[in-house]
């Protein structure tokens, strides 16, 4: 499982291109990985995230399914206690509450209810997000929910190369895994691929900007809202460090911890609603741990707590940078 090839191709790759790389590498290096999903065979996914699997690997191996999201869970989960290390794709993470039930009583319980005799090695994959001009099933961001399962990962990608080390972690991993990517920068984003089947590690956020006056967490889509707010701030002398999450269970704290004791101040932007959202989570966790390091109360910039509005109305619930720069100017300016 996970051999390196013996050449080594470097592509350059969008996001959706970098999900189906990793399927590619896995499948190819460990033959008990199986994919699952509505469309994933014949019409390689609603994304194109599937293209040529089939191809490659067979019916036996990659399954269209009915439209049945119950199916494809409990199927899933029967699977991965079975020696497999299924990859079950749901279309929209809207969709995915049909299975809920196989998810919480079964994959998230199985290591314990079974005393670690049985895991579940499964990997669930679902689109999600807004931004797409989609009803609101298919434009959910609803990580919270799933986060605050015990025994379920959450993880979500904001970048081809992590999209594509985070996959390929997931998939050997023997807990399961929600896998959610962002799908309103499935194209927009692109970056080199090195196929090399090297994974990244499912707990640990990523730096990808140094500053000194204000920590800003995000992830998914709205990582490229903050890395904007975050070059226009330089340019009015505000420098912001931007961590991206990347793993919403487990959060890791000590990444986030360790800028705060440089800048004293935390903004924590997510695209989903604001009640009982992540970044909720984070600043608890903060002033319970990390009290002493802040020179400013925490702060978020959120969705709205409504559904998902229709395309014309679409922009006023997602995060605009300018939000992000009032706010992060707000947390600097205002408690100095």
């Amino acid at each position: 499982m996970g051999n390196l090839n013996t050449s080594v191709n470097v592509t350059e790759a969008t996001l959706v291109e970098a999900v189906n790389f990793a399927l590619h590498y896995e499948m190819a290096n460990d033959p008990s990985v199986v994919l699952l999903g509505e469309d994933v065979g014949d019409n390689g996914g609603v994304f194109r995230a599937t293209v040529g699997l089939k191809e490659k690997f067979g019916l036996r191996r990659v399954i269209d399914t009915p439209l049945a999201e119950a199916l494809i869970g409990g199927v899933a989960v029967g699977m991965a206690t079975q020696g497999l290390r299924p990859v079950a794709e749901f279309q929209f993470q809207g969709f995915v509450f049909p299975a809920m039930e196989h998810l919480i009583c079964h994959a998230a319980r199985m290591r314990n209810r079974t005393r670690g005799r049985l895991t579940c090695p499964a990997v669930f994959r679902a689109p999600f997000g807004g931004g797409i001009h989609a009803p609101e099933h298919h434009s959910e961001s609803v990580e919270a929910m799933f986060a605050h399962i015990p025994g379920l990962r959450v993880v979500i990608p904001s970048s081809p190369q992590r999209a594509y080390g985070l996959l390929l972690a997931a998939i050997r991993c023997n807990d399961p895994v929600m896998f959610f990517e962002p799908k309103r920068i499935y194209r927009t984003v692109k970056s080199n691929i090195i196929d090399n089947g090297e994974a990244l590690p499912l707990d640990t956020c990523y730096t990808l900007r140094k500053g000194r006056d204000v920590t800003l967490v995000t992830w998914g889509a709205c990582v490229i809202e903050s890395l904007q707010a975050a070059a226009t701030l330089s340019e009015q002398g505000i420098e912001a460090e931007v961590i991206d999450l990347a793993s919403i269970k487990p959060i890791d704290m000590d990444t986030i911890f360790k800028s705060l004791e440089k800048t004293g101040r935390l903004l924590v932007v997510h695209e989903a609603s604001r009640s009982c959202g992540v970044g909720a989570e984070i600043i608890t966790r903060t002033s319970e741990h990390a009290m002493c390091l802040l020179k400013a109360p925490p702060k978020r910039v959120t969705g709205l707590d409504t559904v998902m509005p229709y395309y014309k109305n679409e922009d006023y619930f997602l995060i605009q940078e300018e939000d992000i720069v009032l706010a992060a100017r707000d947390i600097v300016e205002g408690w100095k």
